[in-house]
């Protein structure tokens, strides 16, 4: 699924074809997805000018001036900057025209995605009201996680998982960040400790740096609006390496699951 670092890659590649463009019209091929596309919604949007595109968890928030565009990837789903020519196919379910010709194509074969609409303020709509910190703000510390973890009995890698609590940091992530922490991902998220706490906030927001710069990662079907892969799967430490040598100790790469994710481990290196 589409984590932080893949739906921001997208919306900076989206930026410089939509940001101050017009919306000619919404053309939906296939509104069942999700959540079925609203009827009307091309009606809504015509004429429209898209003044901002911002990210929030995993959603894209286009400002239409008069409401704002929510959108989600889903599991599968990827938005591409098209020419007119390029045919649909059987997975492209909309399109989004603009006044300089550009097409923004929503790709998506599991049709997991979503596409809403809202003249109220973005953050107030259901799927986004209840999100917690955003992990690269100022707002998620090492005492916030310190304090947030204080009684709970779940693991340490749950936790983090928990879009409740921080948002973004999918499975991959996950995995990744606490190896670079060297934290145990089935430890009880309250016995670690505020030190470890602050070298597992510095580690999420390292690794989702780290992968920003690659594009994100693509197992199977992410691309950015270039329709091009992201390629921090190239430097994965743990996720995905089961029985191959830890790059620090050499010893082989546990796999256990964990809320039906798979979870990597170094059982040397993460204490």
């Amino acid at each position: 699924m589409p984590e932080l670092p893949e739906v921001e890659t997208t919306r900076l590649g989206l930026l410089p074809y939509l940001v101050n463009r017009k919306i000619v019209d919404l053309v939906v091929r296939e509104p069942r997805l999700r959540w079925p596309i609203p009827v009307g919604l091309g009606d809504e949007l015509r004429g429209a000018r898209m003044v901002a595109i911002a990210r929030r968890a995993k959603y894209l928030l286009i400002d239409c001036g008069t409401g704002h565009l929510i959108l989600h990837l889903g599991m599968s789903g990827s938005l591409r900057i098209v020419e007119k020519s390029v045919v649909p196919g059987k997975h492209d379910h909309y399109d989004l025209l603009t006044d300089s010709g550009s097409i923004v194509r929503y790709t998506d074969p599991r049709r997991f995605g979503s596409l809403h609409w809202t003249r109220a303020t973005p953050e107030e709509h259901p799927l986004l009201a209840k999100l917690g910190l955003e992990p690269l703000s100022e707002a998620f510390h090492g005492k916030w996680l310190y304090q947030a973890t204080r009684g709970r009995r779940v693991s340490i890698k749950q936790f983090v998982m928990d879009q409740h609590q921080v948002v973004g940091v999918g499975n991959i992530y996950a995995n990744e960040a606490l190896f670079r922490a060297s934290i145990h991902p089935h430890i009880p998220a309250a016995r670690v400790g505020l030190r470890r706490c602050e070298a597992l906030v510095n580690a999420i927001k390292h690794t989702l740096n780290l992968a920003l710069k690659a594009g994100g990662s693509t197992l199977r079907d992410f691309v950015n609006s270039d329709g091009e892969p992201g390629s921090f799967q190239l430097n994965y430490r743990v996720y995905d390496r089961t029985d191959k040598p830890c790059f620090r100790c050499h010893q082989a790469i546990r796999e256990i699951r964990q809320g039906q994710r798979g979870t990597f481990y170094c059982a040397t290196c993460q204490r």
